[in-house]
């Protein structure tokens, strides 16, 4: 799961991601940030917060330990889809009822967009290639409310087993010099 990044000074930096969907999301992200520089924008994360007018008294960040709460929690499972098994994961739908029955919210319509606010924020990523497109918006919404879109806690150890697709080919890079530098990057 590594990739490689060439700067314009004509240095390469690898980087090495846990599994497939974390490089995924890194190559994502750091495209659209080219696109963005190159197009004379600034880059800058915006904050889901104020584009969609979330409401101050909601703590994403406390919702997001009460979801991974081992007891009163979203439930992880091992979900399959297409000949691929998604370990630690959840659906859209289980997410939305999980608001629903702690009273986060009062509709599910209202669950959406509390919802696509964690996906934002990067509390939850997208499992699987219907949740993902939505992610990249090609749907109405960035979170599903499916049974059949897959979601997962950045943290919880989330792996795909059966990944076959022609995308997740990783072509082989020999690596060379000596390491310089070596630590850890933390995407939020």
């Amino acid at each position: 799961f590594v990739f490689k990044l060439t700067a314009a000074k004509q240095q390469d930096h690898f980087f090495q991601a846990a599994y497939l969907e974390e490089r995924d999301a890194w190559v994502r992200d750091i495209k659209k940030a080219i696109h963005c520089i190159d197009g004379g924008q600034r880059f800058a994360r915006k904050s889901t917060r104020k584009s969609i007018r979330l409401p101050e008294t909601i703590n994403l960040s406390a919702l997001y330990l009460s979801m991974k709460d081992p007891e009163k929690g979203i439930k992880e499972l091992k979900l399959e889809k297409d000949k691929k098994v998604y370990n630690y994961c959840f659906t859209g739908t289980s997410v939305i009822d999980w608001l629903l029955s702690n009273n986060s919210i009062r509709n599910r319509r209202e669950g959406l967009l509390l919802a696509s606010s964690l996906l934002s924020e990067g509390y939850l990523q997208p499992a699987g290639d219907t949740s993902k497109a939505a992610a990249e918006g090609l749907s109405d919404t960035p979170f599903l409310d499916l049974s059949d879109a897959y979601y997962y806690f950045p943290d919880s150890g989330f792996f795909c087993e059966g990944n076959s697709s022609d995308d997740d080919v990783v072509l082989k890079e020999e690596f060379r010099g000596i390491v310089v530098k070596q630590g850890c990057l933390l995407k939020q």
